[in-house]
C-alpha cells in the first residue's frame, strides 16, 4: 500500500481536506513555467470512455491540414513532431508536470493544444491557468466512484471544463447531454440518433467505419460504433476551427490506430487477438458490441479489476463479458494492495449469474502472463481472442510496486510460442 493511499484510509474525507493544496500547487506551477496553456488555443476533452481515442483523432486532424498541434492524453504526449510515451497511470499530469509539458510543446511551436482531461484533474485544479477554447464530452457513464463517491458529484466534476469553455462539443445521444450543452453559450450536438451533426449511412466493417455527415464523407482506419462517435466529435471540433471538408476527411482517416485500443495483433495465426483498454462497463459493452457481429468462431476474453477503482462495477464488467464470451478468463490488473483473489471472485459473481460455470466455461487465473498465454493457446481458427483492461499501459501494479509488463508484448509472446 502506497503512503497515499495509508493516509487517505486513516484520515475521512481527505481528498476534500488537500484541496487547497492542490490549488496553491496549481497556481505556483503556472506561476513557474509562465502559464504556457494561455498563449495556444486549447481543445479540452472529456468524457468515460473515447477520450484518448478522440484526442488523438483531433490531434492528427489538425497536423495533417497544416496546424501545428500539441497533443497530452494517457498515452503519453508530445508536439507536432515528436511523441513522448507515459509511463504513469494518470491521464492528465499532475500541475507541475503538466505545465512543463506545455511549456515544452509551446517552446516547440505549437499553435493548439489537445489536453485530455479528468474529473480528478478538475477537482484538483490541474487546468487552473489554462483557457479552454473547445470543451468535448464523448460520453458520461459510472467511473472513478471510489473518488467521487456519487454519479452526480462525477459529472460536476466534469461540467467544470464546459463552465471555463467557450465553445461545447456535446453527444446527444448521451444521457448527460443536455446537462453539459447548458453549461456553455455557444456548442454543437453530435450524435447517430440525434444532434446537430449527425452521422448517416453508416457502415461498419472489420478495418473501420464510413459515414455522412452534413454534405461530405467520413472515413476511418479504426473499427467499431464508438468510433463514429468519436470522429464526429473531431468533426466538429475541425469544422469549428475552420478546416474544410477534405481537411477533416483526410485527418481522420489518416490515423491508422491509437496504442491500446481495439489494436489487432497479427503474426499469421488462424484467429483474432486484441488488445484493447476497457476497463469500465460501457467501455467492455462497446468493446463486445463492436466485435460480436463479425465473430466467426468463439469470443474468449481475458479481463480484471484494478484495485481501489470501482469496486461495485466489477460483477456487472464480469456479467457483460460472460454475456458475449464463449469463455471468459479472469485474472489479476492493477491489484494494488488489494488480494488479487477477492477481486476475481467479484468478478465471477456476475461471470456465474450469466450462466457461465466456473473450470468449464469460466477461468481464474491470476498470473496475467499465464492467463494471456491459456486464452491464446485456446483459440481456433476464426476465434476472436479479446484481452481488455489495460492496452496501452508499460506497468502493472502489485502490493509490492509497480512492474514492467505490457499486454501488447504478452500477446505476442504467446501467439509466437504456438506458431513455431
Amino acid at each position: 500500500m502506497s503512503l497515499k493511499d495509508k493516509v487517505t484510509d486513516l484520515i475521512p474525507g481527505y481528498n476534500k481536506i488537500v484541496l487547497p493544496y492542490h490549488f496553491v500547487r496549481a497556481g505556483v506551477a503556472g506561476i513557474r513555467y509562465g502559464f504556457p496553456g494561455k498563449k495556444l488555443t486549447v481543445i479540452g476533452v472529456t468524457g468515460t470512455n473515447g477520450k484518448t481515442s478522440t484526442s488523438f483523432m483531433i490531434w492528427k486532424m489538425l497536423n495533417a491540414s497544416g496546424r501545428k498541434a500539441g497533443l497530452l492524453t494517457t498515452i503519453g504526449w508530445g508536439d507536432f513532431k515528436n511523441f513522448h510515451s507515459q509511463i504513469e497511470h494518470m491521464t492528465t499530469a499532475d500541475s507541475f508536470t503538466l505545465n512543463k509539458r506545455i511549456k515544452a510543446i509551446l517552446d516547440a511551436g505549437a499553435e493548439y493544444l489537445v489536453l485530455e482531461v479528468t474529473s480528478h484533474a478538475m477537482c484538483q485544479f490541474r487546468t487552473l491557468g489554462i483557457p479552454i477554447e473547445i470543451a468535448v464530452m464523448t460520453n458520461v457513464t459510472h467511473e472513478h466512484l471510489d473518488y467521487h463517491k456519487t454519479f452526480e458529484n462525477y459529472r460536476k466534476a466534469k461540467i467544470k471544463l464546459f463552465k471555463k469553455a467557450k465553445f461545447g462539443v456535446t453527444n446527444a445521444d448521451d444521457k448527460s447531454s443536455a446537462y453539459f450543452s447548458q453549461a456553455v453559450s455557444d456548442g454543437v450536438t453530435y450524435g447517430i440518433k440525434r444532434g446537430m451533426l449527425k452521422a448517416q449511412n453508416i457502415k461498419l466493417t472489420p478495418s473501420g467505419v464510413s459515414y455522412e455527415v452534413k454534405d461530405f464523407k467520413i472515413e476511418t482506419q479504426i473499427p467499431g460504433e464508438f468510433t463514429v462517435y468519436n470522429s464526429l466529435a473531431a468533426t466538429a471540433v475541425g469544422l469549428k476551427l475552420g478546416l474544410t471538408e477534405e481537411e477533416i476527411h483526410d485527418g481522420i482517416l489518416s490515423l491508422e490506430s491509437v496504442e491500446g485500443r481495439m489494436n489487432r495483433v497479427s503474426l499469421g495465426q488462424n484467429f483474432e487477438a486484441i488488445v484493447d483498454y476497457a476497463h469500465t462497463p460501457d467501455a467492455f459493452s462497446k468493446v463486445f458490441d463492436s466485435v460480436y457481429p463479425n465473430k466467426n468462431g468463439r469470443i474468449i476474453s481475458l479481463f480484471g479489476g484494478a484495485g481501489r477503482r470501482d469496486e461495485t462495477t466489477r460483477d456487472e464488467r464480469g456479467e457483460i463479458a460472460a454475456k458475449y464470451s464463449d469463455i471468459c478468463i479472469i485474472t489479476e490488473d492493477d491489484s494494488r494492495d488489494e488480494k488479487p483473489e477477492a477481486i476475481a471472485k467479484m468478478f465471477l459473481v456476475g461471470c456465474e449469474r450469466a450462466g457461465k460455470i466456473l473450470d468449464k466455461d469460466v477461468f481464474i487465473e491470476l498470473d496475467r502472463a499465464k492467463a494471456i498465454e491459456k486464452a491464446v493457446s485456446m483459440a481456433k481458427r476464426g476465434d476472436i481472442v479479446l484481452v481488455l483492461g489495460k492496452g496501452h499501459e508499460k506497468t502493472i501494479l502489485k502490493a509490492d510496486g509497480s512492474h514492467p509488463f505490457e499486454d501488447l508484448k504478452e500477446t505476442e509472446k504467446a501467439i509466437r510460442k504456438i506458431i513455431k
